[in-house]
């Protein structure tokens, strides 16, 4: 127990200590500057809306995935499950890059979205689009491992009793998968809360509109505004801690059934 805190207290508690600490050094100026900084809550907005849709947008194409590789045996399957892990290994910025390249004016897909009037790279949506990709693998890692544990029985029993396939999916298969969806869609947010490598290239970085909080924390750090980048850092923690609990709170009804009942 005493290695557990130390290694515990010098990876983790200590620098969020310093983190919670460094903002107050200079007096409650710097705090209070912040909390009139109309373009911080502007960033804030943007990280928090994007990680949400981004996944919200995941849920649907996790389930799929897990789906497919848990229960179908397709050819090539051992190389779809190594792709899923991809983006834990590839650098941000190499991901940031390749989506800038393809959803631009220019690229491969945003050529052809720009004939329709569709435009991705340097806006809201190629943010999201950036997140979905760096969010997946934990939808589909943690909604994999309950579905393979799943028994069959049960959807055998309901097919035997008359159940239409879309009954079996929303009444037998989704409850028991709910808890593992929030706790992948949790991991997946608070990845996309703090994700900067793969956004920066792809988002534009335009003031009041496509800035994220990460970026902003540095843009104060070029500027030497120490007080002003730690504390949009603390509030930025915050209110990802707020957010996290607010999804382990939600996970922990679910997996009770206070929400969604008993699985029948």
């Amino acid at each position: 127990m005493g290695v557990l805190m130390l290694w515990l207290g010098l990876l983790v508690l200590l620098p969020l200590s310093a983190l919670i600490l460094r903002p107050w050094q200079d007096g409650t100026a710097a705090m209070l500057a912040t909390l009139h900084d109309s373009r911080m809550f502007a960033a804030l907005g943007t990280s928090f809306s994007c990680a949400a849709l981004a996944a919200l947008a995941n849920i649907p194409a996790g389930l799929i995935l897990a789906w497919t590789l848990a229960r179908v045996d397709l050819p090539g399957r051992r190389i779809m499950d190594a792709l899923i892990d991809l983006p834990f290994a590839i650098p941000t910025a190499v991901t940031g890059i390749t989506l800038a390249t393809l959803y631009g004016p220019n690229g491969w897909i945003g050529s052809l979205l720009a004939k329709i009037g569709i435009q991705v790279a340097f806006t809201p949506a190629g943010i999201v689009i950036a997140l979905m990709f760096v969010g997946l693998p934990f939808i589909v890692r943690s909604i994999e491992p309950v579905l393979r544990e799943l028994p069959l029985d049960l959807e055998e029993a309901a097919m035997l009793l008359g159940a239409r396939n879309w009954q079996i999916a929303l009444r037998v298969i989704l409850p028991p998968l709910l808890p593992a969806t929030v706790t992948g869609f949790g991991l997946a947010f608070a990845r996309g809360i703090g994700e900067y490598g793969s956004v920066i290239f792809i988002a534009g970085n335009k003031p009041f509109f496509s800035e994220i909080a990460p970026l902003l924390i540095v843009v104060r750090l070029q500027e030497f505004n120490y007080p002003g980048a730690t504390s949009i850092a603390l509030l930025l923690l915050i209110a990802s801690l707020i957010c996290l609990i607010a999804v382990s709170f939600l996970r922990r009804h679910v997996s009770r059934g206070l929400i969604v009942g008993d699985t029948p």
